[in-house]
């Protein structure tokens, strides 16, 4: 990658270490990892496909739920492939540009991810505090518009990544901390000053993440507000119809601000809490959302037992 006899170079290859000290259980490990992974894809597929058939889900929660699906399925398919081929086949090397574009798939997936919590947010706002005016407010035409937002915005605030990082000099390690790329990873290895790269990650995490989390901090104090102004066996339901939402945002801020606290304020770079967080952050959330929603949400619980049901009975001899 790096030509000793220059002060500066641009990097050709990264080196992917997986899990230091751990290099003669990585081949294990990654039997569990690659279970959890399928579990992630074939559930979020399955959400996805109950709500496309059954007519009466054709609702906004579980159009933006489906949303929700699709994301965990790309952002763990963005990373977990390279994942398992480091920890199977010791395929540790990733070319330039593919680091480049998976850094880049990974943190504007997370930011189009963090927009469709915000616009689930909204959605039980207007459910719960103006539920006479949910039917008009949200349209198929403003969901699908909402949608277009998502992802706009998320590329968008990624967009000078690629120019951030192709603008640094490499001259000295080119061995990554993580088993994928990552922005505030990469950046370290620089010679270079990087407060141009330090500055636009946390325009990007105070533009995205702070004021998404803020924001449905906000319609939840609303919605609290609401909900207490109302009977107990209202206020059970309206609850009810939040819990699903409220641990799918705290399965995906808290990963990533602990993530994000660690890499900015941490001091080992070999450290093993970080590669754990990082791995943590790009499979627990798409693993954890489906069983959530198939558990605390009563219509995708009834159609997930009813297409089981229809299954093993037509299997049967």
């Amino acid at each position: 990658m790096v030509d000793p006899s220059n002060n500066e170079s641009s990097a050709t290859y990264f080196i992917l270490i997986g899990l230091p000290g751990w290099e003669e259980a990585q081949f294990w490990l990654a039997f569990p990892l690659c279970s959890l992974y399928l579990i992630a894809v074939l559930g979020n597929l399955t959400i996805i496909y109950i709500v496309r058939t059954e007519h009466s889900l054709h609702e906004p929660m579980y159009i933006f739920l489906c949303m929700l699906s699709g994301l965990d399925i790309l952002i763990s398919t963005s990373s977990m492939p390279k994942m398992m081929a480091i920890f199977w086949f010791n395929s540790t090397v990733i070319q330039f540009d593919a680091c480049l574009l998976q850094m880049f798939a990974i943190h504007s997936l997370s930011g189009m991810e963090s927009t469709v919590l915000l616009a689930m947010a909204f959605d039980r706002y207007v459910a719960i505090c103006h539920p006479l005016r949910h039917a008009t407010v949200l349209t198929l035409p403003r969901i699908t518009k909402i949608g277009m937002a998502a992802v706009v915005r998320g590329t968008a605030l990624m967009a000078p990544l690629p120019i951030f990082i192709k603008r640094l000099p490499f001259c000295h390690s080119n061995i990554l901390s993580h088993s994928y790329c990552l922005h505030q990873d990469v950046m370290k290895l620089a010679c270079a000053d990087i407060r141009v790269n330090i500055i636009y990650g946390l325009i990007v995490i105070i533009s995205a993440i702070g004021l998404d989390s803020l924001l449905i901090s906000l319609s939840y104090l609303l919605i609290l507000k609401t909900v207490l102004g109302l009977t107990r066996e209202a206020q059970a339901k309206a609850f009810g119809t939040c819990v699903s939402h409220v641990c799918a945002v705290f399965i995906f801020y808290v990963p990533f601000i602990g993530l994000s606290m660690v890499h900015r304020f941490g001091k080992r770079r070999d450290s093993l809490l970080p590669i754990i967080m990082a791995n943590i952050y790009l499979l627990v959330p798409p693993v954890l959302n489906p069983v959530v929603y198939g558990v605390k949400t009563k219509e995708i619980r009834q159609r997930i037992l009813r297409l089981f049901h229809v299954t093993t009975h037509t299997s049967d001899p």
